[in-house]
């Protein structure tokens, strides 16, 4: 039964994974367009992978999971992980691009580099609340403990 605070939290959820959603959009355009020299400064070092390569896939990726967190929201605890796991699988660039002292994006000193490290649990927390992944999980636990 719905009460009108589960209602609003619905709407806000909602409204929170489509932002995500054209916040992936946008990023991953921007990966083959006009920031990908940017992104390409945050890509390791060590990874054993073309720079240029892992721009350009990555912003794929974000561009289907953004698109598909706008259009598939009957997939959205699924996706919710989905979109939670990149973000975990992105942040070695950004732990990176402190390390290496990479000015990109703004981010031109040890400082911001450092605060901006905080950001990427908001957004795995961001797409497991909006996508109401982890109160899913939530649900299935106490389901199994019966």
């Amino acid at each position: 039964m719905f009460t009108p605070q589960k209602t609003r939290t619905t709407i806000l959820r909602t409204v929170f994974r489509l932002a995500l959603g054209a916040f992936l959009l946008l990023a991953g355009v921007s990966h083959l367009t006009f920031n990908r020299e940017a992104f390409l400064a945050q890509v390791p070092a060590w990874l054993p992978l073309d720079g240029d390569f892992v721009v350009v896939a990555s912003g794929i990726v974000e561009i289907v999971l953004g698109a598909s967190l706008l259009a598939l929201g009957r997939y959205r605890v699924q996706l919710g992980w989905i979109v939670a796991a990149f973000f975990i699988a992105i942040f070695p660039g950004n732990i990176s691009q402190l390390v290496t002292h990479t000015d990109s994006f703004g981010l031109n000193t040890d400082l911001a580099r450092a605060i901006r490290l905080l950001f990427q649990p908001v957004l795995v927390l961001w797409a497991l609340w909006s996508t109401a992944a982890w109160l899913a999980l939530r649900k299935y636990r106490a389901g199994s403990k019966e």
